[in-house]
């Protein structure tokens, strides 16, 4: 592989999508409101989609659409008419995991890439070679490759086959994701895009002939949690990743807020393009990565499968929490005669210190000195969710698309 690799991020809704473009996405991926595997994600409209392919285009990064359930019979019309829809809407690849709709795709829309999802569980370079003679542009690594297998696969497919890569984000339990308790647990198939994530539930281990004596397996008095992996985060290993041949590197969370596709766009986007400088450079501002990454909400890190089998270290046995350093409080919208016009996330009061995310790597910290309704009454504080306000700052000035923030005074565990 030659070349900067792409930053591929992730966007539940429009308002994401804008985001994730403005704080260095080189592409976005996205789900409409079917067919995709974050049903749960609020997705997007065919408006939005309009809207989003037409602003992330217009700021030269590419749009690519999940169409990657493995659909039943009675999925196959709307699948089609579905694709029609895409057609029209002109984004640059379809995410596709079932060949029953890949070969729809190659029917209704041919100009459209068409790359194949991780859920398609490809482990190896015959797999590859199979989907580049079908047509596929790219193929997503199962997540249970390490970088020599992915490697090896590089030297084996043709050169303009692009490999792409989960390099950040939550971690699937199941193999790729094909996991079977949300559906039997609760009639909702994690396959359809209706995953309830019960790998990240509390479990205990009972024997068969001593119904309700719980075997002592776990670590605190809340139960263990077996199937709970900690994060992928390789924002440490940018030079191993460019070596074994990654083309495109992805970031997980189709159901995150602004505020975590901000942090890891920006990151990553600085670790690339500072490696692209030179190596060194990327060695030096590596403490400020780590940092910036920490800003996300996360659960602990990994490195998942990428240096061979993980062992017990990549597991959280204690809890089923996340870590969260920063409240997201909300994305400015618009900028007149000093005051900016936020739909607000979490409460913040006048008088407050925040933070101001810029997407070139600044954190401005700023008091919040005026806070007034959209009839301009004034507020001391912003107690309800999804109010539009207008807010003018004290030390410091905020633009549009700027993310405000304000720290725990202690890390929070929020519960998944």
């Amino acid at each position: 592989m030659a070349g900067h690799p792409e930053l591929l991020i992730p966007a539940s809704s429009l308002e994401v999508l804008k985001t994730a473009v403005i704080f260095g996405a080189d592409a976005v991926y996205i789900g409409g409101e079917a067919f995709g595997l974050r049903a749960k994600a609020k997705n997007f409209s065919h408006e939005d989609m309009q809207e989003g392919i037409a602003f992330a285009h217009g700021h030269g990064v590419k749009v690519y659409v999940t169409v990657n359930i493995l659909a039943h019979n009675r999925d196959l019309m709307g699948v089609r008419e579905y694709l029609k829809e895409l057609k029209g809407l002109e984004p640059d690849a379809l995410i596709i995991a079932d060949p029953g709709i890949f070969e729809m795709a190659k029917e209704i829309c041919p100009e459209i890439e068409r790359h194949i999802s991780t859920q398609a569980n490809n482990t190896n370079y015959a797999a590859y070679q199979f989907w580049w003679k079908q047509g596929a542009k790219r193929v997503v690594t199962a997540r249970e490759l390490s970088l020599q297998e992915i490697r090896e696969i590089r030297d084996n497919i043709p050169e303009e086959m692009e490999i792409e890569s989960f390099i950040h984000g939550a971690m699937c339990i199941s193999y790729s994701g094909r996991c079977l308790l949300s559906n039997y647990f609760t009639g909702r198939d994690a396959n359809q895009g209706a995953c309830t994530h019960p790998c990240r539930w509390k479990y205990a281990v009972v024997e068969e002939t001593r119904p309700g004596e719980y075997m002592p397996v776990y670590e605190n008095e809340r139960g263990t949690f077996i199937f709970n992996s900690k994060d992928l985060c390789m924002i440490g290993h940018i030079p191993e990743l460019v070596e074994a041949g990654v083309d495109s590197l992805k970031i997980e969370g189709r159901m995150k807020t602004a505020l975590y596709v901000a942090s890891a766009a920006r990151t990553y986007r600085k670790a690339l393009d500072d490696y692209a400088q030179s190596p060194e450079l990327y060695q030096k501002n590596m403490p400020w990565y780590l940092d910036q990454i920490s800003n996300c909400t996360y659960r602990q890190f990994t490195t998942g499968f990428y240096f061979g089998r993980p062992d017990e270290n990549t597991q959280i046995y204690d809890s089923n929490t996340y870590v969260r350093e920063y409240i997201y409080l909300g994305i400015v919208g618009e900028v007149k005669d000093g005051m900016c016009r936020i739909e607000q996330r979490n409460k913040f009061s006048a008088g407050e210190e925040i933070e101001i995310m810029k997407p070139g790597g600044e954190n401005v910290s700023v008091t919040v000195k005026r806070i007034m309704d959209e009839e301009g009454n004034a507020m001391e504080s912003a107690p309800h969710p999804k109010q539009v306000l207008y807010v003018e700052f004290e030390g410091g000035n905020a633009d549009v698309y700027d993310i405000l923030r304000k720290k725990e005074e202690q890390a929070a565990q929020v519960h998944c």
